[in-house]
């Protein structure tokens, strides 16, 4: 714990690694170094930690009646569907960075002990079930896709080989949303799973990495449909107690993928019109959860989480000279520091998730 207990002292800083991952081990202050060794072990224990877990099953009948690994026998661990899922992510994110880490043949072997053709074909007949829907839709689905785009950048013979076992996995989730936004009337704002507009970032950017058009396109027109009018974005109102996601800064993050950056810097400005232009950091203050032993209320670690990460997008999305960009990123750094302080690896209601949130930020994943 001694990464994770510098990273609360303020001693330790997201470092700024390129999307693309074009960066070695040597680039790493080795305070960031040891903070994600310790987060890649973590997530290793949470994939084979079947128990407790949070199913979300929806029961026909008595046979139907099962548990977790019999259900879904590559994500199965770290207390939920959608967790596992990042998790996994996680693992292959820190690969591609950390090819040499400690933790590197665990990981593998453990991935690969997993990620089996037969395994991933019982997780494609529990998602494809005429009932299930809207299993996992739109957060875990939109994280399968963001591991599926991890393994595609990173191109090496094993990251090839675990994508082609994904891909049926991976053409039943992307047809889940091409089915489903065409359908969907209104945004969904909230703070949680069911936010669209966080989900609809991660499609988005797995789209551009497949070179999938037509989802891209899809993805591009319901943003614009649902948000290019609005206006004033009541962030005064937030967080609500049990968030781990910001639903006025989410749009923000998604809109700055969807607009030029001419546009995204009008857009902005009549969408938040309070962002200071003196490079404060007053303005929006992480939050603090009362009790992180609480799983709901362990959220607003992760809330200050994908903060840092959305308003460090925000500010990518604008000119290199906007005057805003200096609040921007020190709201960022804030909210980066505050969300490292809150994970914890003795309590499972956040250390099963919080780790992979750390990693999209510290390695800057999804930024432009």
């Amino acid at each position: 714990m001694a990464a994770l207990a510098d990273c609360r002292q303020g001693g330790c800083r997201p470092s700024r690694l390129p999307p693309d991952m074009k960066v070695s081990e040597a680039d790493l202050d080795a305070g960031t170094r040891a903070l994600l060794e310790r987060l890649a072990q973590m997530a290793l224990a949470n994939l084979g930690r079947e128990y407790p877990n949070h199913l979300m099953h929806l029961l026909e009948s008595d046979a139907d009646a099962a548990a977790p690994r019999a259900l879904h026998p590559v994500f199965y661990g770290a207390y939920d569907w959608h967790s596992a899922v990042h998790n996994y992510w996680m693992l292959v994110r820190l690969l591609r960075l950390l090819p040499a880490g400690a933790f590197a043949p665990g990981a593998r072997a453990f991935i690969a002990s997993q990620l089996t053709a037969a395994n991933v074909e019982r997780e494609c007949r529990y998602v494809a079930h005429p009932r299930r829907s809207s299993f996992e839709r739109p957060y875990g689905l939109a994280w399968l896709l963001q591991l599926v785009a991890e393994l595609v950048e990173w191109n090496s013979a094993e990251a090839r080989a675990w994508r082609v076992t994904l891909a049926p996995l991976e053409g039943l989730a992307a047809q889940r949303f091409k089915d489903w936004l065409p359908k969907l009337p209104y945004p969904i704002r909230s703070g949680e799973h069911s936010q669209t507009a966080f989900a609809f970032g991660m499609v988005h950017d797995w789209s551009r990495v497949m070179r999938d058009d037509g989802m891209r396109a899809l993805i591009e027109a319901r943003a614009r449909a649902f948000h290019s009018q609005d206006v004033d974005a009541p962030l005064a109102y937030e967080p609500s107690g049990q968030d781990f996601l910001s639903p006025v800064l989410a749009e923000a993050d998604l809109m700055r993928r969807v607009l030029g950056q001419a546009e995204y810097a009008r857009w902005l400005r009549s969408f938040l019109p309070r962002i200071p232009t003196d490079g404060s950091v007053s303005w929006l203050k992480p939050a603090l959860s009362p009790d992180p032993s609480d799983p709901k209320l362990a959220h607003l670690d992760g809330l200050n989480l994908s903060r840092a990460w959305m308003l460090q997008g925000i500010a990518a999305g604008l000119p290199a000279a906007d005057e805003r960009r200096e609040a921007l990123l020190a709201a960022a750094g804030a909210h980066a520091e505050a969300g490292l302080a809150g994970i914890r690896a003795e309590l499972y209601e956040g250390s099963h998730w919080l780790p992979s949130f750390a990693v999209y930020l510290l390695t800057a994943r999804g930024l432009p």
